[in-house]
């Protein structure tokens, strides 16, 4: 049975026998096993058998929005690795957000209308088609011509706002492929001057003492 790999005397573990709260946000998205090994490490760590060696464990998310990416897996498959699949699901406690926050903390109204259609998407409230399609109003969606547009839109007099660090933390472009987000990428690069620099990143967890003897 997979385990997380923290041992007890580490300094990772030390801090997880004092923890008595872990948020776990987007569960939704994390298989199952994940959960459980950090069940059976949480029982492990804290010498205790209760669930999460009776730790509260807080776990956000939505089941409307993406399950676990499983490669080269059905939609059976995601189901079946998914939270409510676990033999963990019969012990959470079910709570709802039932005030958006960034309506309430913002006042921004336009925010919670776009928030409540997106509710209503997820739902499959919304009218649809024949074919299952649905039509956005303008209210919700501004449609542009060309990618171009879209970057102009987004990104207006991106050369006079580079420096402009809030500027450019206000404005996003999403999209549904990575293909997508190179082109989208590559074009607004070509407006900047300077060279291009790239940093990659791993998202593979490294035991911090273990690397620290292995580089010293």
């Amino acid at each position: 049975m997979p385990v997380c790999n923290i041992s007890k005397s580490s300094e990772r573990g030390r801090m997880l026998q004092q923890c008595k709260l872990l948020v776990w946000d987007e569960c939704t998205m994390s298989h199952k096993r994940a959960i459980e090994a950090l069940d059976r490490t949480m029982k492990d760590i804290k010498g205790n058998r209760h669930i999460m060696g009776g730790m509260v464990v807080l776990l956000a998310g939505d089941f409307r929005q993406t399950f676990p990416v499983i490669t080269r897996g059905t939609p059976a498959k995601e189901i079946i690795a998914c939270l409510k699949a676990s033999v963990l699901w019969v012990h959470v406690k079910k709570f709802c957000l039932t005030t958006n926050m960034q309506v309430q903390l913002h006042n921004d109204s336009q925010a919670g209308q776009y928030a409540a259609a997106l509710l209503k998407i997820g739902e499959d409230c919304m009218p649809s088609d024949s074919n299952g399609m649905i039509t956005l109003s303008h209210d919700f969606c501004q449609i542009v011509d060309s990618t171009d547009h879209l970057k102009n839109r987004v990104y207006p007099d991106l050369s006079i706002n580079l420096g402009n660090r809030e500027w450019l933390c206000e404005r996003a472009i999403l999209a549904p492929a990575n293909e997508i987000v190179k082109q989208i990428n590559e074009q607004i690069m070509s407006d900047v001057e300077g060279d291009v620099v790239e940093y990659l990143s791993v998202d593979n967890v490294i035991d911090t003492e273990q690397y620290s003897s292995s580089t010293l």
